[in-house]
């Protein structure tokens, strides 16, 4: 068997342990290439020298002497800084995972479609700050992206055989996070530890976070309509308090195709990862008796303003998706630094989205416009939040 060539770009979250846990479990069909991380040095070098990787490489350049003494005696080589994580995206590969979080993603994601590489996408920010020029770099150089956030890869995998032309609607679901039940008029009192206990899935402080904002669900929904090319208006959200169908696909005959499966992301990163094969995985069988019944609402965006931002970004095109990106993570920054209330996230994003030169959206897609309109996103946001929170 030809043991297979992989790199995990954001190896020590979440997502990177859950895959580093399935490679693990199959060690023999996978040679690490590079694994890359940010602050949490002991788990990236420990990681990577029980993987044997080629190099690792921490995001943070003032880390470098750390993670170096960490891979001290180890054949693995270190890195640091951004061009660094770059490069490790370039290294001869057949499959790369993008988990790091944000739209320090966006580049080393390139980079990996650029040579060629199958790309395992669950940094969802690419997609939304530059799907067009993600996607046409993939064609142009005859790679892959194979989707990972659990809504997404539903919807691929229930597209299997369909011509995506028969499709009438696609519905992705929404736990509802933390503060799904509660009161309106209470949000503005919560605390960020609060909005980081998920009631169904485990998973990282920010995007827990995002996931009681719906911003999370934000960027997915944007998400789908670049992934897939279909219109705004066939993109439905769902609360589903179970967690346990991740998408739901309409055709034209009037026929739903659901994807159900436990809340584990174990199953979407094995799928990608095993790609076009199905392998065995250690993710629990559903007992759909005991389960007894599964539950569906409709959003209130009065509670959710995120979903409605998201669809005028979606309406707008261009690069709006970017400076949406790029406010939503300002904001978030602003409410767990405690600088702003949990509601007002949403007021900060919508108030840059209204107020950025519209020659930063409609400037043509390239990595450089990209990244300046996430720069004056950025501005903009920073300074709306201490303006409020002063």
């Amino acid at each position: 068997m030809t043991r297979r060539r992989i790199s995990i770009l954001g190896a020590t979250g979440s997502i990177g342990q859950n895959t580093i846990d399935l490679i693990r479990r199959d060690s023999k069909a996978f040679d690490v290439v590079a694994l890359t991380g940010a602050s949490n040095i002991s788990q990236l070098a420990c990681d990577a020298i029980d993987l044997q990787a080629e190099v690792a490489v921490t995001a943070h350049q003032d880390l470098l002497p750390d993670l170096k003494s960490a891979l001290a005696g180890s054949d693995v080589e270190a890195g640091a800084g951004q061009t660094a994580i770059v490069e490790a995206a370039t290294r001869s590969a057949d499959w790369v995972m993008s988990a790091i979080v944000g739209a320090a993603g966006l580049a080393p994601g390139l980079a990996a479609l650029e040579a060629g590489t199958t790309l395992a996408l669950a940094n969802k920010e690419s997609l939304v700050c530059a799907g067009g020029l993600l996607l046409e770099t993939a064609r142009k150089n005859d790679a892959c992206i194979l989707p990972v956030d659990s809504e997404h890869s539903a919807v691929f995998q229930s597209l299997v055989g369909e011509d995506i032309e028969s499709v009438e609607r696609i519905i992705i679901t929404a736990s509802g996070g933390a503060f799904r039940d509660w009161p309106i008029e209470k949000l503005a009192q919560a605390t960020p530890e609060q909005a980081a206990s998920h009631p169904n899935w485990s998973m990282g402080q920010r995007i827990t976070i995002d996931s009681a904002s719906m911003f999370n669900k934000a960027l997915e929904l944007i998400e789908t309509k670049e992934f897939f090319g279909v219109s705004s208006d066939q993109i439905e959200a769902v609360v589903h308090p179970e967690s346990l169908i991740h998408a739901f696909v309409g055709f034209r005959d009037g026929a739903l195709m659901a994807h159900v499966g436990p809340h584990d992301m174990r199953h979407a990163i094995g799928f990608a990862l095993n790609w076009p094969k199905r392998k065995q995985l250690p993710v629990e069988r559903l007992d759909l008796a005991a389960i007894g019944q599964l539950n569906f609402r409709v959003p209130d965006e009065k509670r959710w303003p995120a979903l409605r931002l998201a669809r005028d970004v979606m309406d707008r095109g261009g690069l709006s998706g970017a400076v949406f990106n790029a406010a939503k993570e300002c904001a978030l920054d602003g409410f767990i630094d405690g600088r702003i209330g949990f509601p007002k996230m949403a007021e900060v994003v919508e108030e840059v989205l209204n107020s950025i030169n519209p020659s930063h959206i409609d400037a043509k897609m390239t990595l450089d416009n990209v990244e300046q309109a996430d720069h004056v996103a950025r501005h903009a946001a920073r300074a709306l939040i201490e303006k409020r929170a002063g």
